[in-house]
């Protein structure tokens, strides 16, 4: 029975929680995978981690002190505590970017009935004298059609509360927690908290910027004014064919070698991280290497190397050649001496050794 006991309640709100511990664990691990399946099968955003938590019966029992027994007690309304917790097993999705946020929160509502949603964003924003995490929360509970199936029949009526954040509001969050003094404290230390929540809120902007400037990069229009792309030397049957000079351009870059790889090997996929790292060994190699004398040289050398990877692949039926191999062969085909590092000794001496018997006269 409810009453205005808080030693009491309190009391009882502990052997509740001690005796639905175990029910209440299983209830998180089935709602946070139930959770992350929605989200990833929905695909559009980066998820970066789902996971779940049981909340502690201390901080139940703080949040309900702090938010409703002076209510409660001051309206002489009898309360028993749990009926005010409704975040007693929680969820947290955690994606990249900030405009990422909404979109989540639009999948989980197709998919969990919404029983109230907090935006900490906004809360945050709408004032100069506050600081915090920013995030959305939703407290949620099964969908009718999910309540009515026996597998969530032990938690079909229980509400959670999903938290939806990127990368750098979580960050913010944990050390935010550790930030003992906020509120009482002298002006120039609240505004130097100020101003390093500030700076994680910059970041997350600028992460998002990033992300779009990359974008912007890989869907540019080629320069007008430089050599146009070809899949083959201009004769193959030639390579001493002298090829247009190339114009003046920009340095070979993450962006612009994948215009040109991918124009020349259109199935494959250039994982980025690879792409960064292989741009700079060329320029490692070679500095200065500009986009217009890479695409100059694939034009000069792919061809040659194409027919050596043909008469690989029928000998070493095993073996993988694939589009970045195809690269440093070309490379190394332009420029032995600047690209020697681009093929490790037993790739060279092959090369080498079908060359000789071709006869395949290097590229001027």
């Amino acid at each position: 029975m409810p009453s205005l006991d808080f030693d009491l309640e309190e009391s009882h709100f502990r052997a509740f929680y001690a005796q639905q511990s175990a029910a209440l664990e299983a209830a998180c691990a089935a709602l946070t995978g139930m959770v992350a399946a929605v989200v990833t099968r929905a695909g559009g955003v980066d998820i970066a981690k789902v996971e779940g938590r049981v909340k502690e019966v201390d901080e139940c029992i703080r949040k309900f002190v702090r938010k409703y027994r002076p209510s409660l007690e001051e309206s002489n309304t009898a309360y028993e505590i749990q009926g005010y917790i409704t975040d007693l097993v929680g969820v947290r999705v955690v994606c990249l970017y900030e405009d990422e946020l909404e979109k989540i929160a639009q999948i989980v509502r197709s998919h969990f009935a919404v029983i109230d949603v907090t935006d900490k964003v906004t809360a945050v924003e709408s004032t100069e004298a506050s600081f915090g995490y920013k995030g959305l929360h939703l407290d949620l509970k099964l969908s009718t059609a999910e309540r009515g199936l026996p597998e969530h029949a032990a938690y079909a009526h229980l509400p959670f509360e999903l938290q939806v954040r990127t990368i750098i509001q979580d960050s913010w969050s944990v050390l935010d927690h550790r930030i003992k003094y906020k509120k009482s404290i002298p002006g120039q230390l609240k505004r130097r908290i100020n101003v390093l929540s500030a700076l994680f809120e910059l970041a997350d902007r600028e992460f998002r910027q990033i992300r779009d400037a990359t974008a912007a990069e890989l869907l540019q229009a080629p320069d007008e004014t430089e050599e146009p792309l070809a899949d083959a030397a201009p004769d193959d049957s030639n390579p001493q064919a002298p090829s247009k000079a190339p114009a003046p351009s920009s340095e070979l870059n993450a962006f612009t070698f994948l215009k040109i790889a991918t124009h020349f090997f259109k199935d494959f996929e250039f994982e980025p991280s690879k792409v960064d790292g292989f741009v700079d060994d060329i320029q490692v190699w070679s500095p200065g290497m500009t986009r217009a004398r890479f695409n100059a040289l694939m034009r000069e050398t792919v061809g040659v190397v194409k027919r050596y990877k043909q008469h690989f692949e029928e000998q070493n039926p095993q073996a993988s050649f694939n589009p970045y191999t195809v690269i440093r062969h070309c490379l190394y085909l332009s420029n032995k001496a600047a690209f020697r590092p681009a093929l490790r000794n037993s790739a060279r001496e092959s090369f080498e050794a079908w060359l000789q018997e071709h006869a395949e006269p290097r590229p001027q």
